[in-house]
């Protein structure tokens, strides 16, 4: 019983090691088992503002002029239009760091195995909203933009 005691003291003081939790799982879902698109309608319960705001005037634009380019027209948890699944699975790494409700996930990956351009450090903010972790922003570390502050006119002509 002594040795099982001191088994469990020991386990108990021992460091542990970081792992990605409920905040990463957010983000994980639109990287694995494969990509998802975050402006696609069908996700935006994972989403709050800022970002909600600029899905809704990008949907506005696809409404308005259904031929032309939306607003956003490259994945922005990928930083970019192509990739390989394959490689990207192999690649991702997801660390988080909670502070109460807010917490932020970065994620690390390639687009492509052979591409020393590929390499991707995303940084996407979270916020608890009803005790699940929704997506406020993501930013991208490798090419310095936020989606929060890309520009959208909600569909109006460029003349």
């Amino acid at each position: 019983m002594k040795s099982l005691l001191l088994l469990a003291a020991l386990c108990a003081s021992m460091p542990v090691a970081a792992v990605a939790g409920p905040a990463a799982d957010a983000v994980r879902f639109f990287y694995t088992p494969e990509v998802r698109f975050e402006a696609d309608s069908d996700y935006r319960d994972r989403f709050t503002e800022p970002v909600t705001k600029l899905f809704e005037l990008n949907d506005a634009a696809i409404t308005k002029n259904p031929d032309q380019l939306a607003c956003i027209d490259f994945d922005p948890g990928l930083d970019a239009q192509d990739f390989d699944q394959s490689t990207l699975n192999k690649t991702l790494k997801l660390s988080e760091q909670v502070n109460g409700d807010s917490a932020q996930v970065t994620a690390t990956f390639r687009l492509f195995a052979d591409d020393d351009d590929s390499d991707r450090e995303m940084l996407w903010s979270l916020k608890k909203v009803g005790g699940d972790w929704k997506i406020a922003d993501i930013a991208s570390r490798t090419h310095n933009w936020r989606l929060s502050e890309l520009g959208c006119m909600a569909g109006d002509d460029a003349d």
